[in-house]
């Protein structure tokens, strides 16, 4: 099963070359084209860390727009997920983002202006200038984690010398809606504040289902020189939903028949989240050849997710076991960057040095407890299945008739962990000549972290530090301007207290961070009309350490392997005709030999858009994700493959107005498109349509 990078995929990447050669004559002369979306980002401050067009970076990457966000009517992180390659989504029990990076699930590689956002929630996106997902491993610039990628959040800045207010005002046919409004002031030649602010009232096809979320983010930017740029951010954060982890499993997948049905309790399935971010940047020339970003960033959170949910089901008996618990987090998080970006030449070679620390300072407490119910003084209990189930305020009637009350009263643990990191990384961009760049770099991680977890019984106290470096090499190969050939290697780590801080238990804090070490060869090019190309080849190793059952002094190695390639091809076959397509072959097991859970074999893409005239256009779009395992074992049920169609429309009114239709699952096609375990499968949404007006004044 193991995915090798043969000298056949290599030739197959390479094909392209000879085709370029044959009209060589015909393109020597090009220069290096201009092509919307080229640049990770439109300043300083993005996930590469340096001005690196796209087209040199030895990485697999996609980038999504502000303007191609609100033209989708996208409204999550996942369904911008739905329409990237390499990448699918997690259930994240309801109520979190969570990404399936290459094969690698992962709940805490977000970031926000390349800031650690590791808090467990759901992302809004209405002060999102763009949205970047990078594959394989980034270590480099990021530390820990980003074992199959990361998905960065670069956010709307005030803007000097300008004035705009634009909103946007959406429905949809579940009855949810949502206000956004954009707002930027000008405040002097050399300042200008920028608000950004957001209502969205949830609704979905679900029964009970509820939400509020509110979002409030002022910016503030001044120049206090020709060199210097300051930027300063608060944002708040109040989310409220219901929590859903969807339907039990029969007979290997999903049980169809009850797609309808609710497992859990409607008055105590429920998300609450406050937040108060602060981010300060600051931008300055030192001299031409060389520029500095330094980052402040302060996160306060105050979250409470408790919920019911499925822990098995009997179809012959039609009886469901209910389990559930209370999670409350606490957190503060510090973290202080900065990065230096250099130019300069030995001799004939042109160097572009990144050279960059981190310190990051976390304090964590999280509590968790379990439902009592009286009927048995455990924390689950039978109920017949039925629409709605009869439990309801942590009461119910269970299978032997007997009225039953729960109450989340045993505690299972209460967490503390305190985490301190610091870093320092370097990467040189060489410029051996004019078709040869080579890459190198590394960083250093020191993460030291201390857990107090107070138990029913017993205080638990452990504590780790892992001192990792994790190095990066590419080398990329450009026959002309327009067309870039890599192979890259790069690694990163995941401690053993996990994304979460929480597990140095079971003798966790004596074995060594998780390693991953990803392998890539690919190819990138820029047409002429707009049009870009890119195919990657990539293998993930990753290597974990665990106790060995018979030596208690003694450590097994165990290994998982993911292998696969991507195919993505954006931008505009003709003047009013946008396209982009993505295909992504995706292979992976364990050190069993089990094939790994969410990880579907094949996906694909597309999203076609055709501006008919001045004022009318429209899209289509359709995505298709594969079979694909619940859980990794041997008898895991399975999630089957499906494809779903979208589509939407706009008319512009005038130049300040915009009417638009964004309609999500055309066909009203029963799916599911993922898990989180065996009996909470999340039942995807039927047709439904959302209505825009999107505009300014």
């Amino acid at each position: 099963m193991k995915f090798k990078l043969t000298t056949i995929a290599a030739a197959i990447l390479l094909n392209p070359v000879a085709m370029a050669d044959e009209a060589d004559d015909k393109v020597k002369d090009i220069e290096r084209l201009t092509v919307e979306g080229k640049y990770l980002s439109v300043n300083q401050s993005n996930s590469i860390k340096s001005p690196t067009p796209i087209i040199d970076v030895p990485q697999s990457l996609s980038i999504m727009t502000a303007e191609e966000i609100t033209a989708r009517g996208i409204t999550s992180v996942g369904q911008i997920i739905d329409y990237t390659p390499g990448v699918n989504t997690s259930q994240g029990e309801g109520h979190r983002d969570a990404v399936v990076f290459r094969g690698v699930r992962s709940t805490a590689d977000f970031y926000l202006d390349g800031n650690r956002d590791d808090v467990q929630y759901y992302r809004a996106l209405y002060n999102v200038e763009q949205v970047e997902i990078l594959r394989g491993p980034n270590a480099l610039l990021f530390g820990r984690g980003g074992t199959g990628g990361i998905l960065n959040r670069v956010s709307k800045k005030a803007q000097t010398g300008q004035a705009f207010t634009n909103y946007n005002v959406s429905a949809n046919t579940f009855g949810a809606y949502n206000l956004q409004l954009d707002s930027n002031l000008d405040t002097g030649e050399k300042s200008a504040v920028r608000i950004n602010a957001m209502y969205e009232s949830l609704d979905n096809h679900r029964d009970f289902y509820y939400g509020d979320r509110y979002g409030f983010n002022p910016t503030a930017r001044f120049e206090v020189s020709e060199n210097t740029i300051v930027d300063l951010s608060y944002e708040y954060v109040d989310h409220e939903r219901f929590i859903d982890r969807g339907v039990p499993t029969a007979n290997g997948e999903p049980v169809e028949a009850l797609e309808n049905i609710v497992f859990g309790d409607p008055e105590n399935n429920y998300q609450t989240m406050d937040a108060d971010v602060f981010r300060a940047n600051v931008q300055h020339t030192f001299s031409d050849s060389l520029k500095g970003n330094f980052n402040a960033f302060y996160g306060e959170y105050d979250k409470v997710y408790s919920n019911f949910y499925a822990a098995g089901y009997d179809a012959d008996a039609n009886v469901v076991t209910l389990d559930g618990y209370v999670d409350t987090t606490q957190r503060e998080n510090l973290i202080l960057s900065a990065n230096l970006v250099g130019e300069f030449t030995t001799g004939q070679i042109e160097h572009t040095v990144i050279f960059g620390g981190e310190l990051v300072n976390t304090d964590s407490n999280q509590d968790r407890y379990n439902p009592v119910f009286d009927s048995n003084s455990d924390d689950q209990e039978q109920f017949f299945v039925s629409r709605p189930l009869d439990f309801r305020g942590l009461t119910g009637t269970n299978i032997d008739g007997v009225t039953v009350t729960a109450a989340f009263s045993d505690i299972n643990d209460d967490t503390h962990a305190k985490l301190d990191v610091y870093s320092f990384y370097v990467q040189d961009e060489i410029a051996l000549t004019e078709n040869f760049d080579l890459v190198l770099g590394a960083r250093f991680d020191s993460f030291d972290i201390e857990v107090f977890d107070a138990r029913p019984t017993e205080l638990v106290t452990a504590s780790k530090k892992d001192e990792e470096v994790s190095p990066r090499a590419g080398l990329v190969y450009k026959p002309q301007e327009n067309i870039s050939i890599y192979a890259s290697y790069s690694e990163s780590f995941l401690p053993r207290s996990g994304e979460q801080y929480a597990n140095l238990n079971n003798d966790a804090d004596k074995l060594d961070a998780d390693t991953f070490a990803n392998q890539e060869v690919g190819i990138k090019w820029d047409f002429e009309n707009g049009l870009s190309f890119t195919a990657a080849i990539f293998e993930n190793e990753q290597t974990s350490l665990v106790i060995d059952p018979n030596d208690d002094e003694s450590v097994i190695e165990e290994n998982s392997d993911v292998s696969g390639f991507e195919l993505q091809l954006q931008g505009n076959l003709t003047e009013k005709w946008r396209i982009t397509a993505n295909y992504s072959h995706l292979d992976g097991e364990n050190a069993d030999g089990l094939a790994l859970r969410e990880l579907p074999e094949n996906t694909m893409s597309v999203w076609s858009s055709y501006q008919v005239n001045d004022v009318f256009g429209f899209a289509i779009g359709a995505m298709f994700q594969d079979e694909s395992f619940v859980a990794t074992r041997e008898d895991s049920p399975v999630l089957p493959s499906y494809t779903r169609v979208d589509a939407s429309a706009y008319y512009e009114v005038n130049d300040k107005m915009r009417v638009q239709l964004n309609v999500e699952n055309l066909t009203d096609t029963l799916y599911f498109p993922n898990a989180h375990s065996t009996h909470q499968v999340t039942v995807g949404a039927p047709l439904n349509a959302r209505l825009s007006l999107v505009g300014s004044f």
